[in-house]
């Protein structure tokens, strides 16, 4: 009875094990919510998802302003790159005041698909098919989580964590840590949609927040020919983004989410409790911690990690 209680041990020991091996490999899985076109951290940020083995991309959505054109850039930058396979969701449209700049390219209508599922019924469908298994990587205003939210509060609750660049705790727009912290500003994904934010924090969902604080990081001109050299259809994407973009040195707030996911100690997180006020501010207050705050980075570690990513010529990403 000895033998054959250690035999069936050692059975179930190897089941275990085999489960939680094949459980550690499984790509995870994500929703990239999204306003593409505006700023270009939103490209690059998609564009390092999909060089990501580990990432499964359910689909992508697209956030305030002109969404329906937003849409159209993200299915140009997946056909380009070979994944029309993701599925691409258009938000409902706002009124934005930012400048579309990358609008030429989304307007050429290559790869452009003729219609859009909605983003909110999209990802409440996804969350029904996949209940606590879906990070949503928010990297726009928050309208379309705000949206969800409200339509159905107890699905929103069954995402496995929203992972969100946004907010300001002790810096602002303009300072990178090389002097005393200037205070904090509203930052743009939160203060153009407040209410949204409030019902985000306040909604019980595990979030993961880079804040400016750590997402000030500057692909700079010795870094961008690394990448817009490399001759790849995604980099070719990149480069032709960047021009119509019109400015000299991206910011790559956005990148940041998808960096953590792949990498949580490029970010190491503070466990806090986020209050947004009517302003926009993002402020740590008493209570049990709501989030969990990336305060720094290593600027040099991230692009270490995520250029060489990026610039690999294969699609390596999957889809459901």
């Amino acid at each position: 009875m000895y033998l054959l209680s250690k035999i069936y041990s050692c059975i179930l020991c190897g089941l275990l094990l085999t489960s939680v091996c094949q459980a550690q490999s499984s790509p995870e899985k994500i929703i990239i919510d999204t306003d593409i076109g505006d700023d270009v951290d939103d490209a690059f940020a998609v564009a390092l998802a999909l060089q990501s083995p580990e990432l499964q991309i359910l689909g992508i959505s697209t956030t305030f302003g002109d969404t329906e054109l937003r849409a159209k850039l993200t299915d140009r930058l997946l056909g380009e790159t070979g994944r029309q396979d993701i599925p691409v969701a258009a938000g409902a449209p706002t009124s934005s005041k930012s400048s579309f700049t990358q609008r030429h390219y989304a307007e050429a209508g290559r790869f452009a698909k003729p219609s859009h599922p909605q983003s909110t019924d999209f990802i409440l469908d996804q969350i029904r098919r996949n209940p606590g298994q879906i990070t949503l990587v928010a990297i726009g205003p928050l309208v379309n989580v705000g949206a969800l939210i409200d339509k159905d509060a107890e699905t929103f609750r069954k995402l496995r964590r929203v992972v969100l660049m946004g907010g300001s705790i002790a810096r602002r727009y303009g300072d990178m840590g090389y002097a005393p912290p200037r205070g904090p500003e509203p930052e743009w994904n939160i203060k153009n949609d407040i209410p949204s934010a409030q019902k985000l924090f306040a909604s019980g969902v595990p979030i993961f927040m880079m804040p400016l604080d750590s997402t000030q990081l500057k692909l700079d001109e010795v870094k961008r020919p690394l990448i817009f050299q490399a001759g790849t259809p995604l980099t070719d994407a990149l480069t032709l983004l960047y021009h119509q973009w019109g400015q000299q040195t991206p910011t790559l707030f956005d990148v940041m989410t998808v960096a953590y996911i792949l990498n949580p100690k490029l970010c190491p997180v503070t466990p806090m409790h986020i209050s947004v006020d009517d302003q926009g501010f993002t402020r740590p207050t008493p209570g049990t911690p709501n989030a969990q705050v990336c305060l720094d980075s290593d600027p040099e570690a991230f692009f270490r990690f995520i250029i060489p990513r990026i610039n690999t010529n294969n699609h390596a990403s999957t889809s459901n």
